[in-house]
């Protein structure tokens, strides 16, 4: 079942990497001088000669990583995703993708959640920055339950991954003790007229949406889709069955989630749909959920993509 309980991504985040290292000596992390906001600085209390402060160069921290990780270590390599995804993103390309560099990548206060430093600080494109990466696999919690709960798999898959979490506190409505699976979504709500398919920290918007549409007779299905890349295609094409498909994402239309499952459609089972999410524009400072809900991403906007895609 899933739990009540609103917690902070980050800290689930940076209490489970710290609890895994303590079983996996080949951990180390990195951090460009960000530590009390990524939580990393749980780790580097525990195991300080693993822990590199690399200061303010991004670029080459990542730099740093990938000679860490050809040199047989699995280091974590933390910062903002804005920074991490477009400021170090040829250093990400180059010396991580590649090479298939064992790096694990992790975005913090992705998405709308930097609320309050504004747009230069909001991370709205770097799913679609990443996913377009070779080799990189791309996951994106929906909470912080899933957050600790992916972190052995991510450690322990051979390649490079980045890991997009969130600074907000959400509630974990992903169901205790389900194993988490790389490259698999999970079905959480069974419908017959719309399939909602959620990545990332909106996943309560999306059962509230499919609540209320259920009050109006439309019957909805809500799947989580952690993994962005690779994209669960399989699943996607069994709920697509119902004809109409709507994507839910903290991040530009443009290239993300709603990108990933309409390129996967057109090309296997082309179906209605339509993508909730920022709308190809820049955004601007506030409090986190009134920003959610002025850039598109409210309950009533997945409820309207709903009636769009159904006709």
């Amino acid at each position: 079942m899933p739990s009540s309980a609103v917690v902070e991504m980050r800290e689930a985040y940076g209490k489970a990497l710290a609890d895994y290292a303590a079983v996996n000596e080949r951990v180390v992390a990195l951090d460009a001088d960000v530590s009390a906001s990524t939580r990393s600085r749980y780790f580097g209390e525990r195991f300080p000669s693993r822990f590199y402060n690399v200061g303010i160069t991004e670029a080459a921290m990542v730099d740093v990583a990938a000679g860490l990780a050809l040199g047989g270590q699995i280091p974590f390599v933390h910062t903002f995703a804005f920074l991490l995804s477009l400021r170090a993103a040829e250093q990400v390309r180059t010396c991580v993708a590649y090479p298939r560099a064992n790096v694990k990548l992790v975005g913090a206060y992705a998405g709308l959640s930097d609320s309050k430093d504004g747009p230069t600080h909001h991370s709205i494109c770097d799913l679609a920055v990443m996913r377009a990466l070779p080799n990189l696999t791309v996951v994106v919690p929906a909470d912080a339950g899933e957050a600790a709960a992916c972190l052995p798999l991510v450690a322990e898959h051979e390649g490079p991954v980045y890991l997009r979490l969130s600074r907000a506190a959400v509630p974990n409505l992903v169901p205790e003790g389900a194993p988490f699976e790389l490259g698999k979504g999970r079905v959480l709500r069974e419908g017959r007229h719309v399939a909602i398919i959620n990545c990332g920290v909106l996943l309560g918007r999306c059962l509230r949406a499919a609540d209320e549409l259920a009050a109006a007779g439309i019957d909805a299905t809500v799947v989580n889709m952690p993994t962005l890349k690779p994209l669960d295609e399989d699943l996607l094409l069994q709920v697509a069955s119902s004809g109409a498909v709507v994507t839910v994402e903290e991040h530009t239309v443009v290239g993300g989630l709603g990108g990933a499952v309409a390129e996967v459609l057109s090309r296997r089972c082309p179906t209605r749909m339509a993508m909730v999410g920022i709308q190809d524009t820049f955004t601007e400072t506030g409090p986190y959920e009134e920003l959610l809900d002025r850039w598109g991403m409210g309950v009533a906007d997945v409820m309207a993509a709903c009636r769009r895609a159904l006709g």
